[in-house]
């Protein structure tokens, strides 16, 4: 039996599969010449908006605009770890390779956030991504054995909430909302209008609703309107929409440095920071 996520979206391609797409016309030819993003520009687009982020939160805090667009990059590494899973062939050694850098990079995380060694009140995002990955391969393994698709629903509902509850309990980073946002690319990575539609909404209510945090003040036509700041992660649609399934570069070694850029940022940022006081 398909899993759930498959049946939702109709397989990698969102349900396109067989289908030939004609290069006359117009239309068809604008949508040929569209931008193409590979897996390897999406991840390094999404580390150096991270280090935007991190560079406010330590060196630079008077710069707001760089946490501002600092808050896309979550997003697209949420839709990299959910097309990662949907390619593994060994799930347990992915979670491992999560487990062991979410230990390595726990120290340069609290170091960077809480000044300290230890900090207990806030953990890296490795360990949300690791509670999503955990969550969703259970429900992939034991949705094998229905008979009937419908019992995948229950099954999935209770993954999403059990992990969402982890992930605030857990005090993760983005809490049990950045568990919601690898279940979100889960359940909705095709191309087609509704899923889309689908990754819109729930980026929105997880982000403006759930998150929310600084109310920005936004100008527009002399009408001055709040909103959040959590909400500019929308933004991350655009480059995510533009990615189709091309790989481009990839090799063990850039792998790794995508891992270790994450905890080898953090300590380096925080130690620049700890020998300037």
């Amino acid at each position: 039996m398909k899993n759930m996520s498959e049946q939702m979206n109709g397989g990698l391609s969102g349900g396109q599969k067989g289908k030939t797409i004609s290069t006359s016309g117009r239309f068809p030819s604008v949508l040929c010449h569209a931008p193409d993003l590979s897996s390897f520009a999406l991840h390094v687009l999404a580390m150096l908006l991270m280090l935007c982020d991190h560079l406010w939160a330590t060196l630079l805090p008077q710069y707001a605009m760089l946490t501002h667009i600092g808050r896309i990059a979550f997003p697209i590494f949420a839709f990299l770890l959910a097309e990662g899973a949907r390619h593994t062939h060994d799930p347990q050694k992915y979670l491992l390779r999560l487990l062991i850098f979410a230990v390595l990079s726990e120290i340069p995380f609290d170091l960077m956030y809480g000044g300290i060694v230890f900090y207990p009140y806030h953990q890296n995002v490795l360990w949300t991504f690791l509670i999503a990955l955990s969550g969703i391969f259970l429900a992939q393994s034991v949705e094998k054995k229905f008979r009937h698709r419908w019992m995948a629903v229950p099954l999935w509902a209770a993954c999403i909430f059990i992990c969402y509850a982890l992930g605030s309990l857990g005090m993760t980073d983005y809490y049990g909302f950045g568990v919601l946002t690898v279940f979100l690319f889960i359940l909705f990575p095709g191309t087609a209008w509704w899923q889309r539609l689908a990754q819109l909404v729930g980026l929105y209510w997880i982000n403006c609703q759930g998150l929310s945090g600084e109310l920005l003040l936004v100008t527009i036509f002399n009408c001055t309107v709040e909103f959040p700041e959590q909400g500019l992660a929308l933004l991350a649609l655009l480059p995510i929409w533009l990615y189709h399934g091309r790989q481009g570069y990839h090799s063990k070694i850039f792998q790794y440095i995508c891992y270790c850029f994450y905890p080898l940022h953090m300590l380096l940022l925080s130690l620049v920071l700890l020998f300037m006081q």
